[in-house]
Order: C-alpha cells, then structure tokens, then sequence
C-alpha cells in the first residue's frame, strides 16, 4: 500500500515572471484554485494520505495556502460564509502535508532526493507540481494499481504528436498489454528522426526507494543538473520499470500558452461561469476572422 507522495515545486518559474517573482508559479489559479491544490486533491483521491513538498526560496506561500488562517476563517464565520468557510478548512485537512527547502536549484533528480529520509525504505508517488491531469481513475491511482501489481516503478505517459517529441522525455520500450509498457531507455528531448516513440512521460510516477540511489550515483547531465530522468535510465538496467498510457486529459501548467487554455477549459466546466465564459468567447471568435470587428470587452455578452 503506498501512502507517502512528494510534490517538487522549488523552481523559479522563469517563463511566468513577472508574476512568478512575488509568488510560487504553482500557486498561479486556474479559475480561483491554485494549480498545487488539483496536483495535492488527485494524490489524496488516489488514497495518498502523507505528502512532502519539496519548496525552495520564494514559495511560502504555498505552506500559507496548506496550513488555517484563524483570522480569515473568523471573519467569513462572523459574515456568515459558510460556504466559503468550508472550502478554505477542507484545503488544510486534505492530507498530512509536510515542506522541505532545496538549499540550491540543482535540478529535478536533486530536488526528489531531499525526500529521502521522509520516504525511507517505502515506495512512493511522484506528483510534477505544475501538471494537473483530470481522469475518472486519478492517474496517480491507475500507476498506484500497476505498481500493486507487479511491484515495480511505474511512469505515466502520455501519446503526443511525433512533430513534437523534442519537447519532451520520450520512452523506449516494448507493449506488454494494452497500455502498458515494458520500458527500456528514456530518451531526453530528442530530435524527431531519434524518437524511438511518441509516448511521453507525463508528470506522474510511483517509485521503488531504488531511485534514491540512482540519483545519487548520476553525473550532471542537462543545464549541469541532476536530472530524474538520468536516474531513471540508470534504474532500468537493474530493476523492472513499467509505462502505462493513462486515461485522461494533462495540463501542463508550466507555459503561459497552455496555462491560458487550461482557465479556458476549467472555466467552461464550472456552472457558474460557463454560460457567461462561452457567449463571450463565441462573440470574441466572431472578431479574429476579419479586420475592423468590434473587440467584445470582458464582462459584456450578448
């Protein structure tokens, strides 16, 4: 039974400054609930119940966001927000949260290892803290069922267009059933005629201790880093590692482009703005197609 996650988030957050000068980029909403918050709910409705964040300087404000505030819960109380009230004491209830601090940015593989002595001798999941995925099984859960299966490290992945394959860690590997991978190397960015696959590493894995080791056997690789991905091409030449393509849809929260479209999305399955958020989008597309339209301004539909 796994039941410890690790979260990294001590990144700067380069690609959202300014705004990730004065706040954790993971603490950036999508709608009105910081994007950490889905990353903490999928790993608690996954059965998780002790999550260590991995935090670096600037992101305090992300143990404010998971710990009470007594005086703003007073005074919803006192105006009788109850509603409000609620939703504010479920967040620092959701799981035993727990913060450690990466004394330096040394990269993802250095970032995991400070969960080495939280995580002792017992597997554990692995959440990308700028990456949501929506599932009807969260995809923490389904690598969670794979792992209680065979016993070995599982990673998501995720079928991407072969035009853009050098964006991201692809696996090799050989289908042992349907959406599951037995997986041979990891393949960092490659050009696209080097792409042994189009299956992605989306964000989300569970883990042996094992890995602890291979991280710290690793050189610096990329950007002078310890890399996770190193660590995990290392793993697999000594222990079984399995893929699966899950079901469900991956918000990758770390570029503004996709970010704006994951508040678009997120923004249409809410009740109370869905109706409002796609007449104004209906009437915005009815200006991109010819010069001179009127420019619908936020807030006014027709």
């Amino acid at each position: 039974m796994i039941r410890k996650a690790v979260i990294p988030a001590a990144g700067f957050g380069t690609r959202f400054l300014p705004a990730a000068k004065s706040q954790p980029k993971e603490m950036l909403p999508i709608v009105d609930t910081p994007t950490i918050q889905y990353v903490v709910e999928e790993a608690v409705a996954s059965g998780i119940t002790d999550i260590l964040m991995i935090i670096g300087r600037g992101k305090r404000a992300i143990e404010e966001h998971f710990d009470r505030n007594f005086d703003l819960e007073s005074e919803l109380e006192e105006s009788g927000k109850r509603a409000e009230l609620d939703a504010i004491r479920r967040i620092s209830n959701l799981a035993n949260v727990h913060f450690v601090w990466q004394k330096e940015m040394n990269g993802l593989g250095d970032a995991v290892s400070y969960a080495r002595c939280h995580i002792g001798n017992e597997p554990f999941a692995l959440l990308l803290g700028d990456t949501i995925v929506e599932s009807d099984t969260p995809v923490t859960r389904q690598l969670m069922k794979i792992f209680e299966r065979y016993r070995e490290s599982v990673v998501a992945l995720e079928e991407v267009e072969r035009s853009k394959v050098s964006r991201y860690g692809v696996i090799a590997g050989s289908l042992v059933s349907k959406n599951l991978y037995m997986i041979e190397d990891f393949i960092e960015k490659p050009r696209i005629e080097e792409a042994p696959s189009t299956l992605a590493i989306a964000g989300r894995y569970v883990f042996t201790p094992d890995i602890f080791d291979c991280i710290a056997r690793v050189s610096r690789g990329k950007n002078n880093e310890i890399q996770l991905t190193d660590a995990m091409r290392l793993m697999v030449k000594s222990s079984a590692m399995y893929g699966v393509r899950f079901k469900g849809a991956r918000y990758d929260i770390g570029n503004k482009m996709d970010f704006i479209k994951t508040n678009v999305v997120f923004g249409l399955k809410r009740k109370d703005l869905k109706q409002e958020l796609a007449a104004f989008i209906r009437e915005l597309a009815g200006t991109l197609g010819g010069a001179g339209g009127k420019r619908p301004r936020p807030g006014k539909t027709k």
